[in-house]
Formats: C-alpha cells, sequence, structure tokens
C-alpha cells in the first residue's frame, strides 16, 4: 500500500478511460473509491469487474449509476457518502466526465448544425458540472486542507479538429474554472490543477469522427512514438496526489511524453 492508505477519492465518469484506470491505480496505493458514472444495463458487467478489482487491492468501493451533471443526483450522492466518510474528507476528486456533442457549428442544412441545447449542455457536463461538485463539497466540509482536486482536460481546449468546436469550448472553459478554484481553494489548502492527456485510445476518442487519423498521428508526432495510455495518466494522478504536491496548483500538467510541445 501506498501513502494514500485509507484516505477516500471521488472519481466523476469512473466507470471507464480515465477515470477507471485512476480509480485502480489509486485503489492499490490504499484509497477507497467513490465512483460515479453513468451506464446502461448492457456495460454493468464491466462496472461489477472494476469494482471487484477495486476491492480486491483492500480497498471499499462504492459506485453510484447517476448522471453527474444532475443537480438533485448530485445531492443524493453527497448525501449517501458523507456519512460513510465519517468525518473524514476526500483526498481526490477527478474530473472526468466526457460527454458532449460532436457535431460542425455550420451546415448547408441547419438541421445538422450544432444547436443552443447541445451546446450548452456539453459545457455544462463537461466543464461547469466540475465548479458545482467543487462548491457542495466544500460547503459540506468534504474537500478541506490537504485534497486535490484534479479535471481532465485536453490539447483539444487550444486547438480545433472537425466537429470539435463544442468539445474544444468545454475543455476551455473546463481550464478556466481550474483557475479560478485553484485561487479560491488556496486559503482551504486544497489544490487544483487540470491534466492534459496525449491522445489516448479511450471510448471517448473513438466517438470524435476522424480518431484513426487523430492516433496515428499522434504516434508519429509523440517522441516515443506511442499513444498516451490510461495508466500513465492514472500513475501520474497518483504522484500528484502524494503529500509533498501542496504547492502544485493553477497549472494544466501535459502529461503526455512531451507530445505537445513537437510541432
Amino acid at each position: 500500500m501506498g501513502t494514500l492508505k485509507g484516505t477516500w477519492a471521488l472519481i466523476l465518469g469512473a466507470s471507464s478511460g480515465f477515470g477507471a484506470a485512476t480509480s485502480l491505480e489509486l485503489a492499490r496505493q490504499g484509497a477507497n473509491i467513490l465512483g460515479v458514472h453513468l451506464d446502461r444495463r448492457g456495460a454493468m458487467a464491466g462496472v461489477e469487474q472494476l469494482i471487484q478489482q477495486i476491492q480486491s487491492a483492500g480497498v471499499q468501493a462504492l459506485f453510484f449509476n447517476v448522471n453527474a451533471a444532475d443537480a438533485v443526483k448530485r445531492q443524493e450522492v453527497l448525501e449517501q457518502i458523507q456519512p460513510k466518510l465519517a468525518g473524514s474528507s476526500i483526498t481526490v476528486l477527478l474530473h472526468s466526465l466526457a460527454f458532449g456533442t460532436l457535431k460542425p457549428y455550420l451546415t448547408s442544412d441547419p438541421k445538422d448544425q450544432l444547436t443552443n441545447d447541445q451546446l450548452d449542455m456539453t459545457v455544462d457536463v463537461m466543464a461547469n458540472s466540475l465548479v458545482y461538485w467543487v462548491q457542495d463539497l466544500v460547503a459540506r466540509q468534504l474537500i478541506r486542507h490537504g485534497s486535490r482536486v484534479f479535471a481532465m482536460t485536453s490539447s483539444g481546449g487550444a486547438r480545433v479538429w472537425p466537429n470539435y468546436g463544442a468539445v474544444s469550448a468545454a475543455k476551455a472553459a473546463l481550464e478556466s474554472h481550474v483557475r479560478q478554484l485553484a485561487m479560491e481553494l488556496a486559503p482551504h489548502g486544497v489544490t487544483a490543477n487540470c491534466i492534459r492527456a496525449g491522445v489516448t485510445d479511450t471510448p471517448a476518442l473513438r466517438k470524435i469522427p476522424g480518431n484513426d487519423q487523430m492516433m496515428e498521428y499522434a504516434k508519429l508526432r509523440n517522441p516515443s512514438h506511442r499513444l498516451t495510455t490510461t495508466e500513465d495518466v492514472a500513475k501520474a494522478i497518483a504522484l500528484l496526489a502524494q503529500p509533498g504536491a501542496d504547492w502544485i496548483t493553477g497549472n494544466v500538467i501535459g502529461v503526455d511524453g512531451g507530445e505537445d510541445i513537437v510541432g
């Protein structure tokens, strides 16, 4: 067990991709896992398998299959986890929600282009929801001195890709939210950072049109000529969650093997 033994981690988007990998890595480090995810019945076998893997590390795992961006569901989850923590706090909060609309802004037929509701939903789920979770966790004193807040961003927050406009806007907003949270959480002794992964083969990436070309280009561009893995990112988050990282806050931290520095 690592130095996170007995702590609690709350993972938003825990059932796949970065959320699942981070849940497993933090569990190996001794952290108990609170997972929030939204999956249909057909995917629940995979979720149950993940829970068993987490528990096999000798820690507790409590998962909630709800919409993390729903204000009522958020309160219901917090009501259930507060007594579970029995006066302790959440050491790691990871925001890894990947649910948004992949449509162009402009098309020859207006019916096929991004709508107001779709843009609002994408930014709300993938960016604004972080603010609301932090607000409620602070109000309930579930994050306090020593807690770490992480949010998954991507290079798409500063670059363009066909049909990626709404998600790109959400990532840019997420980074802005994290900067503001870093400033406002500092008096509480809480840090906030974005993790900018390199191109990673995840279920979310597979939904982006042209993802195969994106992955091939990343392999050519990356100095190690491979994709970033979810395990690469999970290990970095576990490292940043250790005691002694309390002066690292307000950053967009690249976990990409140097991919972003190559032109």
